[in-house]
């Protein structure tokens, strides 16, 4: 990409760290949202431990991650309330709330999450159509990974789309405080690579 200029490899390094990092609050935020929505409506329904509940774990991993809530608390010494739990559960455990074998309860009880914008109710493919990319987004983030190639824009307004559906006021927040459109530069639907910050990269070792 960088054609073996390194002034245009530090550009591209930089840029891709900065949206990386612009990146980072939306994801904040829809994680947060998704996990408080769906707390807040299962809690209505089944009581505040209803994560405990055989039937509430149908994804074979689930078990699994709410022990490991409960081995972390236990660690540092703190009690396993329901509030901990959920605080401590990963993105991971609230999007598999969302998978197939889950329909039953959407249709049932987790349709009450999120709405479109007219009010309109949603269907559970219609809200996880894109939450595969956005976990993989996620996790490219998390280890570092170019993602100048990714069709950032769109992966960013589907983040966004899914916020505005779970709380319009949280939504709200992201635009005003996410810095992504103002570093995102393009020109005829292109990178323009100049337009990052010209600076010198320090030495990683590698």
């Amino acid at each position: 990409m960088a054609d073996g200029d390194r002034n245009k490899a530090v550009a591209l390094y930089t840029l891709n760290a900065l949206l990386s990092e612009s990146l980072q609050l939306p994801l904040h935020m829809l994680e947060v949202a998704l996990r408080n929505r769906i707390h807040q409506v299962m809690t209505k329904v089944h009581g505040e431990t209803w994560f405990d509940m055989p039937e509430h774990q149908l994804n074979s991993t689930q078990a699994d991650m709410i022990a490991r809530a409960r081995q972390d608390l236990a660690e540092k010494g703190k009690d396993d309330t329901p509030a901990r739990i959920v605080a401590a559960l990963t993105f991971g455990f609230w999007t598999a709330m969302l998978g197939k074998e889950y329909e039953n309860l959407w249709q049932q009880t987790l349709k009450d999450i999120a709405k479109r914008e007219d009010g309109k109710g949603l269907r559970r493919k219609d809200f996880t159509r894109s939450l595969s990319a956005i976990r993989t987004l996620r996790n490219r983030l998390a280890h570092h990974e170019t993602v100048l190639y990714w069709d950032l824009r769109k992966h960013y307004g589907n983040i966004l789309q899914l916020i505005v559906w779970l709380s319009p006021v949280a939504a709200d927040w992201c635009r005003a405080y996410c810095r992504f459109e103002s570093l995102y530069p393009v020109e005829g639907g292109a990178l323009v690579v100049e337009t990052a910050p010209k600076i010198g990269i320090p030495d990683t070792g590698e």
